[in-house]
């Protein structure tokens, strides 16, 4: 049996990140990560898109991922670790109806200083050779696809490496002398009551009990404090001892195109949009099918969050659909895009998210011992920083938070109990 003051139960972005701000706070404790991978962030961090943005409809989204984001950008620029952080820019390709939606979104976030650039569709269609009229197109119609009608660009938004500020937080977390163990897998929680008897069973319904620390193929782990940054796999360890958390694990898939034909490469460098000199990060209109330039390999990657009827299903080795491109993604982007004709996947990867059925925020609670941080809802990455801070914060007993830049914010607005936040209208 080992024992610790913190046992954290996942070293995704996520779990690393709460265990280094815990550890930065107290360089006395010992703080002890545990992991099934034989690596950092292998779960569903590594099957991120690995982008960022600033646009959220909620105050509290746009808190989290504008401070984080900002963290990432000292930790490259100042602290000179290389995080292929690149501000290639979001850009919103909007029908007439989506775009009346959305702009209330951006007046009340320029408010905020959240700076963005509007774009007619005509001079879209020049500079990306879009197809922005599908007026006549039955296969369109079908479809359900709609025009384009405006271009919203997000300058501060663009990609990432996951793997790196992954490594970042492992890195500074050792630093201060954390501990972490791999290919640890955990099997379930341990409740004893707070007051042992000594008696065989207990707890009973009448003790007072808690979370004592983790179950591992390894052995048992004891803890002051246990934290449960499992990702799509939180909600398996808490349904066992009746604790709610309303986050499940959803499928996401990625497939990857290589710019060989001189019209894609043509695309995948366009200039004018950022100090890169690469497409922006795209969204076509609804269903949303995503375009992510990965420049610095001469690749797209593809995706399409598909909510409906896609099941919500915890997988242990999720694997994408050659059918969910071929009649899904591809039939969608062909029509705005038709560079993209009769271009076929070289790989391809699918992953988890750990969807926040609420309203699509984090979800960061403490009960009996047991602290639940989770329900990042796709997008864990871009607000990790955030999260971590707020995380550490509950763990000392703190009212509010002091994210990146001096921002603070109320720790029980993500909790369960005292929950105060908008739903998320913007989750792609």
């Amino acid at each position: 049996m080992r024992e610790c003051d913190v046992v954290v139960v996942g070293a995704g972005v996520l779990g690393l990140s709460t265990a280094y701000h815990i550890k930065r706070r107290h360089p006395e404790l010992r703080v002890l990560v545990v992991d099934k991978f034989s690596a950092a962030g292998q779960g569903s961090t590594a099957k991120s898109m690995s982008a960022f943005r600033c646009l959220f409809s909620s105050r509290v989204n746009y808190l989290l991922s504008d401070s984080s984001v900002d963290f990432y950008a000292y930790v490259q620029n100042q602290l000179g670790v290389d995080l292929k952080l690149a501000f290639v820019g979001y850009l919103w390709l909007l029908s007439e109806r989506e775009y009346g939606e959305l702009h209330p979104v951006l007046d009340g976030l320029a408010a905020s200083n959240l700076k963005y650039e509007e774009f007619e569709a005509e001079e879209l269609a020049g500079r990306l050779h879009l197809n922005v009229c599908l007026a006549g197109d039955e296969e369109a119609e079908v479809l359900g696809l709609n025009d384009v009608y405006k271009g919203v660009l997000i300058p501060k938004a663009g990609i990432v490496d996951a793997d790196c500020i992954v490594k970042f937080y492992e890195e500074e977390f050792l630093k201060l002398s954390g501990e972490i163990h791999y290919g640890v897998r955990v099997e379930s929680l341990i409740v004893e009551p707070c007051k042992p008897l000594g008696i065989p069973g207990e707890p009973f319904f009448w003790q007072e009990s808690r979370v004592s620390g983790v179950k591992t193929d390894a052995g048992v782990i004891k803890a002051k404090k246990t934290v449960l940054a499992a990702g799509a796999w939180i909600p398996q360890f808490l349904d066992a001892v009746g604790v709610e958390c309303f986050i499940k694990p959803k499928k996401r898939q990625v497939f990857a195109i290589e710019a060989k034909k001189p019209e894609l490469k043509q695309l995948l460098y366009t200039g004018g949009f950022n100090p890169v000199g690469c497409m922006p990060f795209t969204i076509l209109p609804k269903p949303r099918v995503l375009i992510r330039p990965f420049p610095t390999e001469g690749v797209f990657w593809l995706s399409y969050a598909d909510d409906f009827p896609r099941a919500f299903k915890l997988e242990e080795d999720p694997q994408p659909e050659k059918s969910f491109y071929e009649y899904g993604i591809y039939q969608v982007l062909v029509k705005y895009f038709p560079q993209f004709r009769d271009c076929h996947p070289y790989s391809a990867f699918a992953g988890l998210y750990e969807i926040n059925t609420l309203d699509g925020h984090p979800v960061i609670f403490e009960e009996n011992d047991l602290m639940v941080v989770g329900g990042a809802s796709g997008s864990g990455i871009m607000k990790a920083d955030a999260i971590g801070r707020v995380a550490a914060a509950l763990y000392d007993g703190e009212e509010y938070a002091d994210l990146y830049g001096g921002r603070r914010f109320k720790v029980s607005d993500l909790g369960i109990k005292e929950r105060r936040v908008e739903r998320e209208k913007l989750q792609i």
